[in-house]
């Protein structure tokens, strides 16, 4: 499956470049919309909802995913509230967890890179620091991991 915007492009990476070329992308686009091959809605609750059943994303990075992929911002906000809205977040960022095989980090090296892992997996900060606390990991190692922000921030 792609999105609009995505096939659009493709198509243009191979079209004609001119006049026709465009008419013939739109032509395209329009008779596969008839057909019911090409839908952006369906591509984004697909999308959205293998990335949090196989995957276990977060929300962060899905919305992000779909925005690269071209669907429109308001298509992305609607289709993520009736997949994620329900969805407690903390218990998808430890199924994340266990689906990685990540278990607690014994130094703070881990620590920041279990971090970093979930952050990129789309989850908020309030919920990584949650299960870290869960973990009993020492506050030296949170406050390292504060510091490592702040400076990320600054440059």
């Amino acid at each position: 499956m792609r999105s609009e915007a995505e096939l659009r492009r493709l198509m243009k990476a191979r079209a004609v470049p001119d006049a026709s070329g465009e008419a013939a992308i739109a032509a395209v686009l329009v008779r596969l919309k008839d057909y019911g091959y090409l839908d952006d809605k369906s591509f984004a609750e697909t999308y959205a909802r293998l990335r949090q059943e196989n995957e276990k994303l977060g929300v962060r990075r899905v919305k992000q995913d779909l925005k690269q992929k071209g669907v429109p911002d308001a298509l992305i906000a609607e289709t993520l509230e009736a997949r994620y809205g329900p969805t407690n977040e903390e218990a998808l960022a430890r199924e994340h967890l266990e689906r990685k095989r990540i278990r607690k980090p014994e130094n703070e090296k881990e620590t920041a890179r279990i971090m970093r892992r979930l952050v990129a997996a789309g989850f908020s900060t309030g919920v990584i620091y949650k299960i870290l606390r869960q973990w009993d990991v020492p506050d030296e190692a949170l406050a390292a991991l504060d510091n490592l922000d702040e400076e990320a921030h600054e440059e």
